[in-house]
């Protein structure tokens, strides 16, 4: 179970940098949020970029899986990546929704 040092592998340190970056820029915010809706909706956002941080943290290991269990962790990215752009989306309309409100 090794770990390929090539330049997919400095994409992916990169890529999990920025994702740590992310996750505790989220959780700072968090405080910050209000409840309701666009809580309800920023806690189901923290929660997926949680779980793509995890993601990313495996993704250096991935070549050691087999090839059917590297297609359903790729399937279920994208699956979890389209909920949470409906997410973005839906509390962004929220948000402008109460400012122009």
């Amino acid at each position: 179970m090794g770990v390929q040092i090539d330049t997919a592998f400095f994409i992916n340190a990169a890529g999990i940098a920025i994702m740590i970056y992310g996750l505790v820029d989220v959780l700072m915010l968090r405080s910050k949020i209000p409840g309701g809706q666009v809580g309800k909706a920023w806690k189901a956002l923290a929660a997926l970029i949680g779980l793509f941080t995890i993601g990313y943290l495996a993704s250096p290991f991935f070549g050691a899986l087999p090839a059917d269990s590297i297609r359903t962790i790729v399937a279920l990215i994208f699956l979890f990546g389209a909920i949470y752009v409906i997410l973005t989306i839906r509390l962004l309309n929220r948000i402008i929704t109460e400012l122009a409100g």
